[in-house]
């Protein structure tokens, strides 16, 4: 009989907690889900909601949840793209957030070779004032992405590029400043360029304080100088990628034909933009053995490791060849090589 009734008084009490949740009015669960979605680690955070119920399922479903999906709910895996991964960020894109158009704009651009529908999700996204998808059409005007040569428009690509640094997209300023001191796409002002790139340096050693504020996981992996664009070393080894760019980077590393025939792959580790036609990146003037897609791709793979590699094979037998010859005279002191600009 007491096992009865304790059976009994557990159910009730079950029975209590579900009627507790089904009374609390829809409004107040879709303002929780709005804020998990937002501030969600992966997409996994998100799923184990749906599974929890029925109603759980159907209002995690809503527009304005949707709307509020953050990059990190949005970060499919390449290896775990199928119908139903298309399908949620088309639900998130018909919802109005302006990271999915982001995010599906860059997948149908440069991975699934969609071109018109993808600069139509970048631009929806532009619109919205997103400084990632400002400065990723900024470079496919640079660049003349999706058509020939001849079809790059400079000025476009200074506009959309100024829009974003407006927005305080570090790649962007650096990119405006360095247009400013060639005079590409805009009228030539070396010392608005000068200005410009000191700000971008400038906002990347905030970021470095700002990850000591708050405590980096590893302190031990981090490296930085001082601005990097005037010849010091200024890095942050932990520069977190952006989800699709991760994407874009094991899509094209999982494919044989990668990214097709006579196409070449940004050298920059942390981008994943392949050519759309040959020729289409421009090479390093030091080696001519790397390409990139942007001067900020070029000044973080210089950061991160290129600055090693750069000189060509004869320079660095040249440099071997005087240290042995000359050993007795330099004391044994170590060449330095100073760093290129970017």
């Amino acid at each position: 009989m007491k096992k009865l009734r304790r059976s009994a008084g557990h159910i009730h009490h079950d029975r209590t907690r579900s009627d507790l949740f089904e009374s609390l009015h829809d409004d107040i669960v879709i303002s929780v889900l709005c804020k998990l979605s937002s501030t969600a680690s992966s997409p996994s955070d998100f799923i184990s909601v749906f599974l929890t119920c029925k109603r759980l399922n159907k209002l995690g479903l809503h527009p304005l949840v949707l709307s509020k999906s953050g990059s990190k709910l949005l970060a499919v895996r390449a290896k775990s793209w199928c119908d139903e991964a298309h399908r949620f960020l088309k639900l998130c894109v018909n919802a109005g957030n302006s990271e999915a158009y982001y995010t599906l704009g860059m997948i149908r651009y440069y991975c699934l070779q969609n071109r018109g529908s993808g600069a139509s999700l970048l631009a929806k996204a532009a619109i919205k004032s997103h400084a990632p998808a400002l400065y990723s059409l900024s470079l496919i005007q640079f660049n003349g992405s999706g058509g020939l040569k001849n079809d790059k428009d400079l000025r476009a690509g200074v506009a959309l590029c100024a829009r974003a640094a407006f927005l305080g997209h570090v790649d962007a300023l650096r990119e405006l400043g360095h247009c400013f001191q060639d005079g590409y796409g805009v009228r030539k002002n070396i010392q608005e360029g000068r200005r410009l790139l000191v700000q971008a340096n400038a906002r990347e050693l905030a970021s470095v304080l700002r990850v000591f504020d708050i405590g980096a996981p590893n302190r031990m992996d981090i490296e930085f100088g001082l601005f990097s664009d005037y010849g010091f070393n200024f890095n942050l080894i932990g520069r977190e990628m952006h989800p699709v760019n991760k994407f874009m980077v094991e899509w094209f590393g999982s494919r044989e034909e990668n990214p097709g025939p006579g196409l070449r792959m940004c050298s920059y580790d942390g981008c994943g933009r392949p050519e759309t036609r040959k020729n289409e990146f421009r090479r390093c003037s030091g080696c001519g053995k790397v390409n990139y897609c942007s001067r900020g791709c070029q000044a973080h793979d210089w950061r991160m490791h290129h600055r090693v590699e750069c000189a060509p094979m004869e320079e660095w037998m040249g440099h071997a060849i005087d240290d042995v010859e000359e050993e007795d005279d330099r004391n044994g002191d170590d060449e330095v090589m100073d760093d290129r600009p970017v």
